[in-house]
Order: structure tokens, then sequence, then C-alpha cells
């Protein structure tokens, strides 16, 4: 159970990251700035905490190294370019729900992988927690065209977001939550650092400023990341990924009580319907 708990609140929290990515949008930095800020920020909350906990926390063998390159690199910064790419080019309600085609990805490569069933209940979990984001986020309700190339790239974005699951799992057999978690941030920074401009940031920072990238850091970032992390200690893959699609529920009800969206009866069946997938996965036999 305190698994499923984790991965849940994991998801939660990762649902609130809209709240500080408008904020900090609306300042006039970039989306690659602010997602490298994001990663150097988290990297150095984790340093600091694992230095002052215990520092053989540090201690990772260089044949291991692909494991990190793979979560932070491979996963964190592709899946987050792909995904921010994907909005501009389809729109966010298509790419939530492209970037949500990440459990079948993972469920995937965790039956060739780790050996875990494609049993049916988690199948219907799937196909719930998929239906449930299409009704959350509204798909369907605008007459925007969809492109090739947008949805190309959304699937990349559902793609590198499976594979944090799968390059942690590996990573987690050998070390600790903590561990993964810091060297994700690492190698997912100096993957963006030619990328983000950093001294524009510094110049353009406010008092402001600094509490949202201090926000998106900690309670959008180095929180979920953890406590997904520790999940996948305890829950099958594919469960974890499809307990975690709670995040575009959170944000379609931050928008409704914070932006005084509208709530449909669509959006509401849809809330239901990814509550019932994660109810399944949560009842499942944990690992």
């Amino acid at each position: 159970m305190k698994y499923t708990i984790s991965t849940i609140l994991a998801g939660v929290l990762w649902g609130t990251i809209s709240v500080f990515l408008k904020t900090l949008d609306a300042a006039g930095f970039g989306t690659l700035s602010i997602m490298l800020c994001r990663a150097l920020i988290s990297a150095v909350i984790l340093f600091l905490f694992i230095f002052f906990k215990d520092k053989s926390l540090f201690k990772i063998e260089l044949k291991d190294l692909w494991m990190f390159m793979g979560t932070g690199i491979i996963s964190l910064t592709f899946f987050s370019v792909c995904y921010f790419r994907s909005i501009l080019e389809i729109g966010a309600s298509v790419a939530v729900i492209l970037l949500y085609t990440s459990p079948i990805f993972v469920l995937i490569f965790s039956f060739f992988l780790f050996g875990e069933d494609f049993s049916l209940p988690k199948v219907i979990a799937v196909v719930f927690a998929m239906a449930g984001c299409v009704m959350v986020t509204g798909l369907g309700s605008g007459n925007s065209y969809i492109s090739g190339r947008g949805i190309l790239i959304g699937l990349c974005a559902g793609l590198g977001y499976a594979l944090y699951s799968i390059f942690s799992r590996y990573a987690l057999e050998k070390y600790d939550s903590l561990t993964v978690t810091f060297y994700t941030f690492v190698f997912s920074a100096v993957s963006l650092l030619p990328f983000g401009d950093l001294p524009s940031v510094v110049q353009n920072l406010s008092l402001k400023s600094v509490f949202f990238f201090l926000g998106i850091s900690f309670f959008c970032t180095v929180l979920p990341y953890i406590l997904y992390t520790f999940g996948l200690k305890g829950l099958e893959t594919g469960h974890a990924a499809i307990i975690v699609t709670i995040e575009p529920l959170v944000g379609c009800l931050i928008g409704i009580f914070l932006w005084k969206e509208e709530l449909s009866l669509v959006k509401v069946l849809g809330i239901l319907l990814i509550f019932a997938a994660v109810v399944l996965c949560g009842r499942k036999k944990t690992v």
C-alpha cells in the first residue's frame, strides 16, 4: 500500500506543475531555460540533502552510467523537449493524451524485459486511464488541425516518459532511490546546458520568480521523482505507470478550482475512469 500511495502522491505533485509553469512563462522565461533551471536546482537540493544524510549515496560505478544517462537524458530531457514541442505543434489537450500513451510502452517493455504479465485487468486499467485522460483534457472539442509530425513528436514524448520507469527499474536493483533521482537531474541538467539561456535567467530574476523556480524544482520535481522512484521498488513497472496517470486529473481539478475552468459531465466521467484505473492497479498484488 505504501508504494501505491507514494506513486499517487507523485502524480498529484506532477499535476500541480502548471501553477508554476504559467507564472514563470508569464514572467518571460523560455521553456528550455525553465527546464534547465528546474533540473539544476533539483540537483542542488538533492545534493545538499544527500551530503548531510549519507554521502555514500553519491557512489556509483562507471559501468552503470548508462542507467543514469537513460533516466536523465533519454527520459527526462528527451520527453520534456518532445512534450513541450508537441504542445506547440498540436495543442496541450492532444499533447497530454499522447504523453499518456506511456503506460502502453511501459507494459510492452516490462513484458519483454522484466517478464511482467500482460493481464486483462492491467489492459483494462490502461484503457480506463487513456479514456479518462481523453475526457479530462477535452480532446476533440477543438477544431484545430492535428499534424502527423505533431503526433509523432507527442508519441516520442510518451516513449521518453515511459523509459524513466524502465531505466529506473534497472538502477533500483543496485542503487537507492535518492541516488537514482539525483543522477537523473544531474545528467538532465548537463544535457540542457547548451540550450537554456542561464545568464538571461539570472539577469531577470525577481524574488517572485526565485520562489516559483524553487517551487517547480522541489514540489514538482524532487519530491515526485523521489516518490515515484520509491514506488517502483514495490510495484510492477506497468502498475506504477498507470497509477501516475492521476496527474492530468489533478491538472484538470486545478484548472476548475483555481482558474474557474468549466466542469462538464464528460470531465467528471473522465475523472471517475482515471480513479477506476488507479484503484484497479492499487488492488493488484505488489512485487
